[in-house]
């Protein structure tokens, strides 16, 4: 997780080149912006850039293994964030969102097919069985949709006094989607079921809100304070939404819900 396929220096290549000045990297100390990560002098002898500000090196990750940075990330330091978002390119957010909208879908649908008996043929239940699967996925959909606008607006309407410039929303839009990566465990917590299913779920539940926080508060450089309530906010509306779906009478299921018949 180096610097590849961005447009800063490349061994074998000067750091004063055309390519070091397109972009701009992050320190992952202090968060002031650096021209280079590290200057390729000959032979494959690199050396790390000191950060000018904090005199520490601009992002010592470069040199970290995957997993040593995957684990920082999981512990949500905020160094490991920024080195992630910032110096270098991942373009897995996409993909990692569908996969974590598939994975709280297959939830909701697996509760809905216990709670549910039918005594229709079997072409018929494999049929309706499939479409409630697509109904889960597009209320898991637009629910994740809702929390990430309750952010936005409110990110926004703090904009004057969180932020001296107009905040990067496609980057926190990125943040977000790679933090949702907490959703993976959903399935293993279910796969491998036992009394304590439920509790792992709300525990996951609370991993990925602070995940969140922290990929929020990393993005926009803003405190601890705004952060939460920029995540309570978007909390906010997706509740909203799960009370609408609820309204119209729509068999919705939460993540912690699944077995709520056994907790009984």
């Amino acid at each position: 997780m180096g610097t590849g396929g961005r447009c800063g220096p490349r061994p074998g290549k000067g750091a004063e080149g055309p390519a070091s000045a397109c972009i701009r990297y992050r320190c992952i100390e202090c968060n002031r912006e650096a021209r280079e990560l590290y200057r390729d002098y000959s032979h494959g002898v690199l050396k790390i850039t000191i950060c000018k500000s904090c005199q520490k090196p601009v992002d010592k990750y470069i040199e970290y293994d995957p997993v040593i940075i995957l684990i920082n990330a999981i512990l949500c330091k905020a160094q490991a964030y920024r080195h992630i978002l910032f110096n270098t390119k991942i373009n897995i957010h996409g993909k990692l969102c569908v996969f974590c909208l598939l994975c709280d879908a297959y939830l909701r649908w697996r509760q809905l097919q216990d709670s549910n008996q039918s005594t229709a043929p079997d072409d018929l239940i494999r049929y309706t069985r499939e479409w409630d699967f697509y109904r889960m996925f597009a209320i898991a959909s637009l629910e994740q949709t809702a929390f990430f606008l309750g952010i936005f607006a409110f990110v926004w309407l703090e904009r004057p006094k969180t932020a001296k410039k107009k905040p990067d929303l496609c980057l926190l839009l990125k943040a977000l989607l790679l933090s949702s990566y907490g959703k993976l465990l959903l399935i293993p917590a279910v796969i491998w079921e036992h009394d304590y299913t439920p509790l792992c779920l709300r525990l996951i539940k609370v991993f990925v809100l602070a995940s969140h926080f922290q990929a929020i508060r990393v993005t926009l450089n803003i405190n601890r304070k705004v952060s939460l309530l920029a995540v309570l906010s978007g909390s906010l509306l997706e509740s909203a939404m799960v009370y609408f779906f609820q309204r119209l009478e729509w068999d919705v299921s939460t993540d912690c819900a699944i077995y709520k018949s056994q907790d009984l």
